[in-house]
């Protein structure tokens, strides 16, 4: 049994960045950690995985700018596992590939901690096979080399057989080398391998945000600087490379290269980033909106109590399925409690979210907005009838006015609220970094809130240069309101429709 005066520290792997080629040993550690201390290189969206109460430490490293170095990383390692808690080191790639894991296991070992390893899908094997280059080929080479392209690579670092690698080694795959490329090339070429030898250096590899440029040793370095490619990337060297015209299988999708933020909530994000990055997209996740049960579910208890009474029950949107469910779950009801109200929805990603549930719906409009479901509405005798609207505490009006107008008694029940969370450092960096091609709105409270949690010079310098969709006209009509030009709106307001429209976008021009 483990010693919770003394913690124990798992050494994961994250793999290269596709979160799908995180082990499952990982996905399994993260989900029961106490403190998980993770990498700029660790997928954002492996982040998904981990315990929602475990605390969560960045201590991403790049180029010139460190959060933390790697000795205050060592101590926070131990500091927290001397606490007694189960850390995760959560590194990019394989922690014993250029990870400096081995570095940290010796500290671990030396303080009497317990650990524990975890490979990972290193980036070195990984990111050559998403570009469609075998690293080794019968045609081509039986050999590779693994090489830290860190180092200043000058007379005092040995440690580099410049003339066995440039004579004697097929394929060469240098991690971390783009600061050094030109001095890579150079001395290749000096010690023996040929200038007209193929290069490819894959940036952001395994990801949506996967770039890739070919060309020679002698060219190479130049080529990158005029394509402005940053870390992290892997530069592969040797014949192989030449395969990648062939079986280049990652990067022929319709939105390869674009870049899309998608501001929608965490748990909700999922469907849309998958529809997108299925075409090719790099999606950068900023949930602008966290959805939490009211702290006052009195109004909504009362209503659940009278259930019986009501004539209809309007949900307006998948969270308000999943928060009336959880609170008549609290109160020890399920479904059969609903008696014979009839269900409406506003459009037709809610009433799926009710399938779960194994109800059918009554009525969907057409026009999947409140509008449409008013004037489906009218065409019945509504007056007298009760109606239950479970709902966010803040949300338009257009809904319960209009039902009264036509003589209803309504009851308009609270039952989840959205508050503004706190924007991960790790998506600052890139959304300060990036250019994004487009930016999405799935509601009015994501506009708003975009505003209120990403800083006013990261803002501008997104909506200066990326395309605004919005998943339907309340939406933009919001988004215009903040000064924003909406370029895109789907006929049909579902996450679908959306994700079609901003494809047919680019593929117009």
């Amino acid at each position: 049994m483990q010693n919770r005066e003394r913690g124990k520290v798992y050494l994961v792997g994250a793999g290269p960045g596709d979160p799908g080629l995180l082990t499952l040993r990982g996905r399994e550690l993260l989900e029961k950690a106490e403190v998980i201390i993770y990498d700029r290189l660790a997928s954002p969206r492996i982040m998904e995985f981990a315990n929602p109460a475990a605390e969560k430490i960045y201590v991403g490293k790049r180029v010139g700018k460190h959060v933390a170095n790697q000795h205050e990383i060592n101590d926070l390692i131990l500091e927290k596992a001397k606490q007694g808690k189960r850390v995760v080191r959560l590194k990019g790639g394989d922690p014993f590939i250029f990870g400096r894991g081995g570095e940290e296991a010796q500290i671990l070992a030396e303080n009497g901690i317990q650990f524990e390893i975890v490979p990972g899908v290193t980036s070195a094997i990984a990111v050559p096979a998403y570009a469609g280059i075998p690293l080794t080929h019968r045609s081509y080479t039986a050999s590779v080399a693994f090489i830290t392209g860190h180092r200043r690579f000058d007379s005092n670092e040995a440690d580099v057989d410049w003339e066995g690698l440039a004579k004697g080694v097929g394929t060469l795959v240098f991690l971390m080398g783009m600061t050094n490329l030109p001095n890579i090339t150079e001395n290749l070429i000096r010690f023996g391998r040929s200038p007209d030898t193929p290069v490819a250096v894959i940036r952001w590899g395994t990801t949506p945000l996967q770039e890739s440029i070919t060309g020679t040793l002698s060219d190479i370095a130049q080529k990158v600087k005029e394509a402005g490619f940053k870390p992290p990337a892997i530069i592969v060297v040797g014949d192989v490379c030449k395969v990648r015209d062939k079986i280049n299988w990652f990067e022929k999708q319709p939105l390869l290269g674009k870049k899309v933020l998608v501001t929608r909530t965490r748990e909700q994000a999922s469907t849309l980033v998958r529809l997108l990055e299925r075409r090719g997209a790099g999606c950068i996740e900023c949930p602008t909106i966290e959805v939490r049960q009211v702290d006052d579910t009195s109004v909504l208890d009362r209503a659940i109590e009278e259930i019986h009474g009501f004539d209809w029950i309007v949900f307006t949107s998948p969270n308000a399925v999943k928060f009336f469910f959880m609170r008549l779950d609290q109160l020890g009801k399920d479904v059969r409690a609903m008696g014979n109200a009839k269900i409406a929805t506003v459009g037709s990603s809610t009433a799926k979210e009710l399938e779960q549930h194994h109800i059918r719906v009554d009525a969907v409009p057409e026009d999947f907005r409140a509008e449409g479901l008013l004037k489906l509405f009218s065409k019945m005798d509504m007056k007298g009838k009760r109606v239950l609207i479970p709902r966010a505490v803040k949300a338009r009006e257009i809904l319960p006015e209009g039902l009264k107008e036509m003589g209803a008694d309504v009851v308009v029940a609270p039952a989840y609220e959205t508050v503004p969370p706190k924007v991960a450092p790790q998506t600052l960096e890139l959304l300060d970094e990036e250019d994004i091609d487009v930016i999405t709105f799935t509601s009015s409270s994501t506009v708003s809130n975009f505003f209120k949690t990403v800083p006013a010079d990261i803002v501008k310098k997104v909506i200066s240069k990326a395309k605004v969709a919005c998943i339907g006209p309340v939406t933009a009509k919001t988004a215009e309101k903040r000064g924003l030009s909406v370029d895109i709106v789907p006929q049909e307001s579902t996450i679908p429709s959306l994700v079609e429209a901003i494809e047919k976008s680019f593929s117009n021009g």
